[in-house]
């Protein structure tokens, strides 16, 4: 494993030597996110799992990537797998490496000027695409002329690696949002999905009334404190917190107003239920508590992992509500995620390039692949004309709802989420809790939101 061994000492001493200009500068940031689905860290995994540059024959191409969770590393290895058996005398080297440990590593090397310590090619969560993006320039690839069909994904995920109208990136992951329900609770209450769908949160909200006096269950889970649930509908609806200028636009914002009382109401009436943590978020669902939940499309897994028999085939899929009588509103939105994007100093450029024309960027055979053994949901709108994706699921009251996500994915609308989008999110979720504890109104959380934001954007 020499090259293991030369990379984590080159890396560490890169590290060392920025610490300095770290604690004098304060253009990093972290990201808060709370939730282990995809687009997130995991445990590393074994040696077993990973193939590293010492295992690469003598005298083959190597295209060096670095993601993170197992779920991603086997999808990449799937990706080299097949582009290896097209291509004799190129290897794909995948070296598991936590999303935090990303970021910092590419603000170290951009600070330092070491930029051929990063790989070919690196995994970033989308939430700080963007800010890297804009911060560290100089690190990212162009890949607007590459031959890569940008349209052929949904251009809301797309958004996330553009900037001066030229694509630095490669989407991975579906974040598409989806509302997940227990059929078998809506049928106590006398409705059914279709009730459901395409409605507002208003509607919802009246049907959320009638569905806890009837079976005693909140409709909604979520984890107290995290705003994911409000900016979903802020996006659902086009609605940005950054101007045009990329300053924060908090205080003026109605439509940001309008989906905080959506939020604070269906807290209020007990249709969506406050959880502790993650754990308790996942527990709520598992443990059948609650009827359903607004998420990613990874929320899947989570529903699907319970060990309770009944819950199989009497959970349905459809899209989220909408904000009422909002102009541009849509019941389509975006949570999570994570894009690929390709190390400007690398001396493998062509070969990234085609590697990702013809896996991540070209082929529904794979997504297929990595939607039957990884249950990984595409942003590729292609892959949903395929047989895979149009295959029932039993557990999803046999409904082919991977196709259905992948074309809820082309619906969503675009916005700016600027480069303090953590920031952003961190300030709304303060606020929001204020509110609902009653240590704040509304306007006065929102104005110290803003006046948060603003100090730490340097305005």
């Amino acid at each position: 494993m020499i090259w293991e061994v030369t990379m984590k000492k080159k890396v560490l001493s890169i590290l060392m030597t920025a610490m300095m200009a770290l604690s004098l500068a304060a253009c990093g940031s972290t990201d808060n996110s709370t939730a282990p689905a995809a687009g997130t860290d995991s445990q590393p995994a074994t040696a077993e799992s990973v193939k590293t540059e010492a295992e690469t024959p003598a005298g083959e191409q190597t295209l060096k990537v670095w993601c993170w969770d197992s779920f991603n590393v086997d999808a990449m290895k799937t990706a080299g797998a097949m582009y290896e058996a097209e291509h004799p005398g190129v290897s794909i080297v995948v070296e598991e490496t936590l999303s935090k440990d990303i970021q910092t590593i590419v603000q170290t090397c951009a600070m330092s000027g070491q930029l051929d310590s990063l790989p070919d090619v690196f995994l970033m969560d989308d939430q700080v695409f963007t800010k890297y993006l804009q911060n560290y320039p100089e690190v990212f690839a162009d890949l607007t002329d590459s031959g890569i069909a940008f349209s052929d994904f949904a251009a809301s995920k797309v958004a996330n690696s553009v900037s001066g109208g030229k694509n630095f990136g490669v989407p991975y992951d579906s974040n598409t949002v989806i509302a997940c329900y227990r059929t078998d609770y809506l049928e106590q209450a006398g409705y059914t999905v279709a009730d459901l769908t395409d409605i507002t949160w208003d509607q919802f909200i009246e049907i959320g009334k009638v569905v806890k006096e009837k079976t005693g269950m909140p409709m909604l889970t979520n984890v107290q404190g995290e705003p994911d649930l409000l900016n979903m509908i802020l996006q659902s609806a086009g609605i940005s917190v950054f101007d045009e200028d990329g300053k924060i636009d908090l205080v003026d914002n109605e439509g940001l107003k309008e989906a905080m009382e959506v939020y604070m109401t269906l807290v209020k009436e007990g249709i969506l239920q406050e959880q502790v943590d993650w754990s308790g978020y996942q527990g709520s669902i598992n443990n059948g508590t609650v009827v359903g939940t607004i998420n990613g499309s990874w929320i899947c897994a989570t529903i699907m992992s319970t060990d309770q028999a009944e819950q199989e085939g009497n959970w349905a899929v459809t899209n989220m509500p909408k904000l009422n009588d909002y102009a541009g509103a849509t019941n389509y939105s975006a949570q999570g995620g994570s894009t690929w994007a390709v190390c400007s100093a690398s001396k493998n450029y062509d070969l990234a390039v085609d590697f990702f024309k013809s896996t991540w960027a070209g082929s529904t055979e794979f997504y297929d692949s990595i939607l039957t053994d990884l249950g990984a949901i595409a942003t590729y709108l292609p892959a949903a004309e395929s047989e895979a994706y149009n295959q029932k699921s039993a557990y999803f009251n046999d409904e082919a709802i991977y196709s259905k996500i992948v074309s809820y994915g082309g619906k969503i609308p675009t916005v700016n989420k600027g480069i303090y989008w953590t920031e952003e999110k961190e300030a709304l979720g303060i606020a929001l809790s204020k509110v609902i504890n009653g240590k704040s109104d509304l306007d006065a959380a929102i104005a110290e939101a803003q006046s948060t934001v603003e100090f730490n954007m340097g305005q």
